[in-house]
């Protein structure tokens, strides 16, 4: 097991769990005065989803198995919820085009969790 390695991902993983709860606080307080209720829920999906997969990377980020699930579920997030994170705060509605493609890396990285420990038996 690669020591330094698992401490990059905790890292990461860390500074992905700070920024989720610094945007969910920033959609409850100063948001939510300024968006519509379509977007704002929008914005609050974003926000769930990065803190999920969140704790998943951190999970994963010792895991010596799930190398490419931790790849997709990193740019899972930043595709899927940073996406809607700029189309909230711009208005730019083709940015979340991007957003089905963050989708599809989460996807995948649940479905490599599960290749990976049946490949590790």
């Amino acid at each position: 097991m690669n020591k330094k390695a698992d401490k990059n991902w905790i890292i990461i993983s860390a500074v992905l769990g700070f920024l989720g709860v610094a945007f969910g606080a920033f959609g409850a307080h100063a948001l939510k005065k300024i968006l519509t209720p379509e977007v704002l829920t929008s914005f609050e999906t974003g926000v769930r989803y990065h803190l999920i997969h969140t704790v998943v990377l951190l999970f994963l980020a010792s895991r010596e198995n799930q190398k490419i699930s931790r790849i997709l579920f990193l740019t899972g997030i930043i595709l899927f919820s940073f996406s809607i994170y700029i189309y909230a705060l711009t208005g730019i509605r083709s940015i979340v085009m991007i957003t089905p493609i963050g989708g599809f890396f989460l996807l995948s990285g649940w479905l490599m969790i599960i290749w990976g420990e049946f490949k590790k038996n």
